[in-house]
C-alpha cells in the first residue's frame, strides 16, 4: 500500500522560499508591526510557496502565536542523546520534534539538572524551567515529589508514560502496556501453556506495574502464573529456575534479558519455542544485537512524543478541555518465540 504523502511543514516552506523558518512563521501570523520588517517581495514569495503546496497551518500553532514564548522544555531523567540507531529515547524525541515544528515551537532541552541520590532532579538552585512555556517529562521513573510540586505550582507539563496521581492527577500520554500483555498472556494460554512466568526488572515504575497487571489478568486460565526478577547477567540461572518450576513460557520485561534467556536456553540444548517460549514486553532500552524476531509488542514511541506536544500545547493555551490522560495501543508482533509447549520435546 502506498504510504500517505508527508505533511508539508514550515521548514519545507522556508527551504522552498529561500528564507528562515522564523520568517515563514511571521508571514503566517500576519505580523506587520513596526519591529517586524519583511520585504514585500519576500512576503509574496512565501505566500506563493504556501499557495503552491497547499500548506495549512495547524490550529494549535495559531493559538500559540500570541502571549507565549513558543518554547517547549524537554526534561529527561536518564541521558537523552541517542547512542545508537536503536536508542530507546530517540523515537520519543523524534516525535516531539516533529510536532513542535508543526505548531511552530522551539525545543529547550534541560541539561543542567544535577544528579541527587543517583537521579536527576528538575528543581534545583539554578533551574531554568520558567524559560519554557511548559515541559515534557521523559523517564522510566519520574519523581513523585517533583510531580507534586509541578501540580502545586500550576506549571504546564505532560509526562510521557502513565503516572500515578501526585497531589492530584498527572497529565500524560502513555502506552497501554496492560492490554498488550493481557492479550499475549491469553494467547499463551490458548496455545496450551499452563505454567507461565513473568520475568521482571524489580522496579516500581508504573510501566512495570501495568505490565504485571496485564500478565495476571491474561493468565487467569493457567495453572500457575508467577513472577520473578532477573537480568541478562543471570540468564543461565534463570533458565534453570524456569525448567525446575516447569514453566514453558517466560514473559520478559527487559529486551536484553529476553535475548540472553534465549541464548542461554539454546546453550543448554533447549529449543525456543519448543521447550521454552520467550515473549518480550517492549522495545530495547539499549542496543541489543539479535537476528531473532521475538514475539511481543512494539511501543508507539514516536506517536507518544507527538501527542505529548499536542497535549502540552493544549494545556498552555487553555484549549485542552480538562485533564488529558491518553493511553495509546501497542502493536503486537507475531514473532518466532511463542509456540505450542513441548512441541520440540514431543518429537524426540
Amino acid at each position: 500500500m502506498t504510504p500517505p504523502p508527508r505533511r508539508v511543514t514550515q521548514r519545507d516552506i522556508a527551504r522552498m522560499a529561500g528564507v528562515s523558518q522564523a520568517t515563514v512563521s511571521l508571514v503566517l501570523n500576519n505580523r506587520t508591526d513596526a519591529d517586524v520588517r519583511i520585504a514585500p517581495e519576500t512576503r509574496d514569495r512565501v505566500l506563493q510557496v504556501i499557495a503552491e503546496t497547499g500548506y495549512a497551518a495547524d490550529p494549535a500553532a495559531r493559538r500559540l502565536a500570541s502571549g507565549f514564548n513558543r518554547i517547549i522544555g524537554v526534561f529527561t531523567y536518564e541521558p537523552a542523546f541517542p547512542s545508537g540507531s536503536r536508542d530507546f529515547f530517540h523515537p520519543f524525541l523524534f516525535g516531539i520534534e516533529e510536532y513542535a515544528e508543526r505548531v511552530g515551537c522551539d525545543l529547550l532541552l534541560f541539561t543542567s539538572a544535577p544528579v541527587v541520590d543517583g537521579r536527576r532532579r528538575i528543581f534545583h538552585q539554578d533551574n531554568r524551567l520558567r524559560l519554557a512555556d511548559g515541559c515534557i517529562l521523559l523517564g522510566r521513573e519520574i519523581d513523585g515529589a517533583e510531580l507534586l510540586r509541578l501540580n502545586r505550582d500550576g506549571f504546564p507539563y505532560v509526562a510521557v508514560g502513565r503516572r500515578d496521581d501526585a497531589g492530584g492527577p498527572v497529565p500524560y500520554v502513555g502506552a497501554d502496556y496492560a492490554s498488550a500483555v493481557h492479550r499475549l498472556a491469553e494467547r499463551a494460554v490458548e496455545l496450551g501453556h499452563r505454567r507461565l512466568t513473568y520475568v521482571g526488572m524489580g522496579t516500581s515504575a508504573e510501566s512495570s506495574h501495568d505490565r504485571r497487571s496485564g500478565f495476571r489478568a491474561g493468565a487467569t486460565g493457567a495453572e500457575s502464573a508467577r513472577q520473578i526478577t532477573a537480568t541478562a547477567e543471570t540468564a543461565d540461572a534463570t533458565v534453570d529456575d524456569l525448567r525446575a518450576d516447569g514453566s514453558t513460557v517466560a514473559f520478559v520485561e527487559d529486551f536484553a534479558t529476553a535475548v540472553a534467556l534465549e541464548a542461554a536456553a539454546r546453550h543448554k540444548g533447549l529449543t525456543v519455542p519448543g521447550d521454552l517460549s520467550v515473549v518480550t514486553l517492549g522495545d530495547p532500552t539499549v542496543p541489543v544485537p539479535t537476528d531473532i524476531t521475538f514475539t511481543g509488542f512494539r511501543i508507539p514511541r514516536e506517536e507518544m512524543g507527538r501527542q505529548a506536544v499536542e497535549v502540552l500545547t493544549g494545556v498552555i493555551d487553555g484549549s485542552a478541555g480538562g485533564l488529558q490522560q491518553r493511553l495509546l495501543p501497542c502493536e503486537l508482533v507475531e514473532g518466532d518465540t511463542l509456540g505450542v509447549p513441548g512441541s520440540a520435546a514431543d518429537r524426540r
